[in-house]
């Protein structure tokens, strides 16, 4: 499956471990983040203010890095590519 800016964030994180972390990094807080968040992915980043042209690019990030396993390892350094948002803590 290919993740979409319609997952849900319950598959997201289910489906693909490493968006959790890609996802606190940038303000995204999700279910084993501490604060559950329902809805779709969509949803999440608009809530936190990132823009339709954001949103893509973090669609396309996560897709690239699910298709290569060996990301899934060193991840972290690819994350600079798109904007941080700072958390609402």
């Amino acid at each position: 499956m290919a993740i979409t800016k319609d997952i849900t964030i319950e598959d997201l994180v289910e489906d693909y471990p490493f968006a959790e972390e890609f996802l606190r990094i940038r303000g995204i807080k999700c279910i084993r983040c501490g604060e559950p968040i329902w809805g779709t992915l969509e949803t999440a980043c608009k809530d936190k203010g990132f823009t339709d042209e954001q949103i893509d690019e973090i669609v396309k990030e996560m897709n690239r890095l699910a298709a290569n396993p060996n990301n899934m390892n060193s991840h972290q350094k690819d994350f600079p590519k798109i904007p941080y948002r700072k958390s609402d803590e």
